[in-house]
């Protein structure tokens, strides 16, 4: 008897053991579940913000799931993706970059769609947001299918491949991004420019990859192609730049830049009654930057106006002195496309010549063609408020534009400047002097004066001559100058023997 109880009792112990454990392992199996559940709602809130929901919370993690519940029900909702498209922002991009980190293949592609803004204003934003919608969802239908997809902003997209494509491969992607879209029964066309990274020889953290897409894009913007690739070097031209523009305004305030002036012959008479105003920076770290790469960069940053005011202040500060020395002659000073979006620039100029007590025939403002095409009627206006001054308006780059014949006609210019481009071969190609030769009848046909720029001899110069130019300008007849140069040499250029 006494072998049965403690049989009995040892099989009642193992009985209760047996039930402990399977509890056990109970719990820890429900555990698991639960953190399993935990885990993937968590991951899918990178895509929709919602609350958790788990049915069966283990008691000793209630505390930390109703906690992690509530920080999410405080939270923006939906803070990585963008409204519109549905696609993942820049704030939802670099979440899930830095997840992957790190990336050291595949290809980064940025692209932009060339002019969307014409888009907006043509046809309202409502169909903008329909053009984008739409092409966000042919982005998500590719048959060469990328690893991410995101809207940085406005009309510039985001993809990552995790393979290396080839321009080859760009080319078709474009082609079939590129396909019109159908919008309300419009057909829409649309041109994409596309800056590529290619992870392998350029990968660095996501901050960085990111800025070297931007500039692979911007490369892009500047090629026939509209196609480039990141490269080494590109880094150090920016640096370059960033630099330029951080120096512009202490550059002015230090007298960095300053201003020298080109005579103009007039043909008549073979005197000189006209200099164009050149700008000329000799940086303390750069050396000498050229006006065609530093004033692009201040009309990106917003900078332009403060250019455009200085370079008035000092051809009108010198136009006073000059007076004043006897010396009567018209300066041309060049403007940009942002100085004529400024609604204040007639009134501004007229301020100007009542305080150096300047006649307006003093001033002539030089606004290149493509300038002007970029938005006509807006162009058309300011230019007719400042010629209503009695201030003379030239058009520089004349033929290099791609104008209209039918709007030039209305513009109101007295002169026009047909650009150095135009005399290259010139006396060794029969087409380049017909092409030449009818750029000048023209612009004399539609009433203006012609001057042709950068002309280095005098067989150039007669030829021009006998084509019935009105004014010459170049190197031949005289070279930008100091204002205390040009002073001395005025009487031979004003007078000559």
């Amino acid at each position: 008897m006494l072998i049965i109880g403690l049989f009995v009792a040892s099989l009642t112990l193992l009985i209760v053991l047996l039930y402990l454990l399977q509890a056990k392992f109970s719990a820890l199996r429900s555990q698991q579940q639960f953190l399993a559940q935990l885990c993937f709602q968590l991951e899918q809130q990178k895509l929709e913000r919602k609350a958790l929901n788990i049915t069966i919370v283990p008691q000793e993690f209630a505390a930390l799931y109703h906690t992690l519940d509530e920080l999410l029900t405080a939270l923006p909702a939906n803070v990585g993706k963008d409204k519109l498209t549905g696609l993942a922002n820049r704030v939802g991009l670099k979440r899930a970059l830095t997840a992957m980190m790190p990336l050291t293949h595949g290809t980064i592609v940025l692209i932009d769609i060339y002019r969307f803004r014409y888009v907006s204003d043509l046809f309202g934003f409502i169909f903008g947001d329909m053009l984008l919608k739409q092409f966000a969802e042919r982005l998500n239908g590719l048959s060469l299918a990328p690893r991410l997809v995101a809207r940085l902003n406005g009309d510039e997209f985001f993809l990552y491949y995790e393979q290396t494509l080839t321009e080859d491969q760009l080319v078709h992607l474009r082609g079939r991004l590129q396909v019109p879209f159908n919008i309300k029964g419009i057909p829409v066309s649309v041109k994409l420019q596309i800056g590529c990274v290619h992870l392998q020889q350029h990968n660095a953290d996501t901050s960085q990859m990111l800025r070297r897409a931007d500039l692979a894009l911007k490369k892009a913007r500047n090629t026939r192609s509209a196609i480039a690739f990141y490269a080494d070097n590109d880094d150090i031209r920016q640096l370059r730049e960033l630099k330029i523009i951080d120096s512009l305004p202490k550059g002015l305030q230090r007298d960095q830049l300053y201003m020298v002036y080109q005579a103009k012959q007039d043909i008549a008479t073979g005197r000189c009654f006209q200099v164009e105003a050149l700008m000329r920076w000799e940086h303390d770290e750069l050396g000498s930057i050229s006006p065609s790469e530093f004033i692009p960069l201040a009309e990106y940053a917003g900078m332009i106006d403060l250019v455009s005011q200085w370079a008035l202040d000092q051809v009108l500060a010198q136009q006073a002195k000059w007076r004043a020395a006897g010396m009567h002659l018209c300066v041309a000073v060049n403007l940009s496309t942002r100085d004529l979006d400024c609604e204040t620039l007639p009134q501004d100029i007229a301020t100007r010549l009542a305080h150096y007590q300047l006649p307006p025939e003093s001033l002539m403002i030089e606004i290149t063609e493509s300038t002007l095409m970029a938005d006509l009627n807006k162009a058309v206006k300011a230019l007719t408020e400042i010629r209503a001054l009695g201030v003379k308006l030239a058009i520089d780059d004349f033929g290099t534009g791609h104008s209209s014949l039918a709007y030039l006609k209305h513009l109101p210019v007295n002169e026009v400047k047909i650009d150095k481009a135009f005399l290259q071969d010139l006396g060794q190609d029969k087409p380049s002097e017909y092409i030449l030769e009818a750029s000048i009848n023209i612009a004399k046909k539609l009433g203006y004066e012609v001057t042709v720029e950068g002309i280095e001899t005098l067989d150039i110069k007669n030829m021009l001559v006998d084509m019935g130019v009105d004014t010459l300008q170049g190197m031949y007849y005289a070279k930008p100058m100091r204002a205390a140069e040009l002073e001395t040499t005025w009487e031979q250029l004003h007078n000559p023997a």
